[in-house]
């Protein structure tokens, strides 16, 4: 049975199904997600009642898995850190993009006498600005 999730954009709103449902979507047994549960491989949304319910994401990542282990060869341990280690690209990309977006603001604003300055062993985007002279 799949459902609304309550909020948000209604052309974006994702359906959850019930683990029965989740697992013939993605050509699994109802078992192996929760296997994959248990390993921390593909972790579904509970209800208040603790019932699994699975988004269309995690039913495209359960078909992932099921590629990556059968006609690539990875088990289970090399599957969860790929999908780790995709979840943190996912996440540096936005960051990316927030740091743009600043940088854009900060080019934007024309602030006379401000210079980006890169630090070197940091993450970080510093704005410098020389001290006024007195005189």
């Amino acid at each position: 049975m799949a459902t609304e999730k309550p909020g948000g954009n209604p052309a974006e709103a994702a359906a959850t199904y019930l683990i029965s449902v989740a697992a013939e979507l993605a050509g699994m047994h109802a078992q192996t997600l929760r296997t994959y549960d248990r390993l921390g491989i593909v972790t579904p949304q509970r209800t208040s009642g603790g019932g699994r319910r699975y988004s269309s994401r995690d039913v495209e990542l359960l078909r992932e898995v099921q590629r990556l282990s059968q006609d690539e060869g990875v088990n289970l341990a090399g599957v969860k850190r790929i999908i780790e280690l995709t979840d943190q690209v996912d996440a540096l990309r936005a960051h990316v993009v927030e740091l743009q977006d600043e940088l854009d603001t900060v080019r934007r604003t024309g602030r006379p006498g401000a210079e980006l300055v890169p630090v070197p062993h940091t993450n970080a985007l510093v704005v410098w600005q020389p001290r006024k002279r007195k005189r």
